[in-house]
């Protein structure tokens, strides 16, 4: 049997209706269960990034990685272990504002988890942590004792490690070349 590992696939596209549609696709025809995706746009302007973090191994996701490169709106996909990029994923929770006020413990845990609070009313009080998922995990069990109302964590997001924008090299590349074609 194949060993699992944590992946994060960088998918980098132009905006356009149906991405998400055909990396489930992809996904859910070998399928491999996605723990978490999130999309944004770059810094180059009109491009997109859809980072998808799932478990598999390596012969799996290089499969997949040419697959969904065939795709005409995308512009180059990477596939990347933890060990090449730096990640983390932003959680929410909303606790009573009454047990902040009569817990002095949940103001310490607030702290000692480097959270912060984003907003307090007379009902509730929002908290965030950014972090991995198990950091993400540990202040929600912590916060469960105090009558937590709502959770949500975010899909995972991610920069390389390297010094370059592994697109940015691939899109000049990829110019030079089309302009050489052409002369």
């Amino acid at each position: 049997m194949k060993e699992k590992k944590p992946y994060t696939l960088a998918v980098f596209s132009e905006n356009t209706v149906g991405i998400l549609n055909l990396i489930s696709i992809v996904y859910t025809r070998r399928s491999i269960s996605v723990q978490s995706i999130s999309a944004s746009p770059t810094a180059i302007p009109g491009i997109y990034k859809t980072t998808v973090l799932s478990h598999s191994d390596r012969e799996t996701m290089e499969k997949v990685v040419a697959q969904i490169e065939k795709a005409i709106y995308v512009v180059k996909a990477f596939l990347f272990t933890d060990d090449e990029i730096v990640h983390q994923e932003v959680a929410l929770y909303k606790v009573p504002t009454v047990k902040l006020m009569d817990e002095p413990e949940l103001e310490h845990i607030i702290r000692t988890h480097n959270a912060r609070i984003l907003e307090i009313t007379q009902d509730f009080t929002v908290i965030e942590k950014t972090g991995h998922t198990d950091e993400t995990e540990a202040l929600f069990r912590e916060l469960q004792k105090y009558d937590i109302r709502q959770f949500v964590r975010s899909g995972r997001v991610c920069v390389t490690k390297d010094p370059i924008e592994h697109v940015t090299v691939y899109l000049e590349n990829r110019d030079k070349i089309n302009k050489n074609k052409k002369i």
